[in-house]
């Protein structure tokens, strides 16, 4: 499992089109991509209504869990997608 923490700096936050740049990015992974907040609370990174549903906003820290079998080469680029868009 690879695990990395991440300040929203969008500010409209995880909300519909990010939302679905985030998904469309986690299925292309073979790993599974989790997604907690910082209340505890954990979605399915694929899940567009999940996501939404969280209410993270600009400013909130997110932990990302990348597990599976290409988690090695998925973290590094979730990471990146995070750096650029989110």
């Amino acid at each position: 499992m690879k695990e990395f923490t991440y300040t929203i700096k969008e500010p409209v936050g995880i909300h519909a089109r990010p939302a679905g740049m985030l998904a469309k990015e986690a299925k292309s992974c073979q790993s599974t991509v989790t997604i907690v907040d910082k209340n505890g609370k954990a979605v399915d990174a694929t899940r567009l209504m999940a996501l939404m549903g969280m209410g993270i906003k600009c400013g909130d820290t997110v932990t990302v869990r990348i597990e599976g079998a290409d988690e090695d080469t998925a973290a590094p680029a979730m990471e990146k997608f995070f750096a650029e868009h989110l």
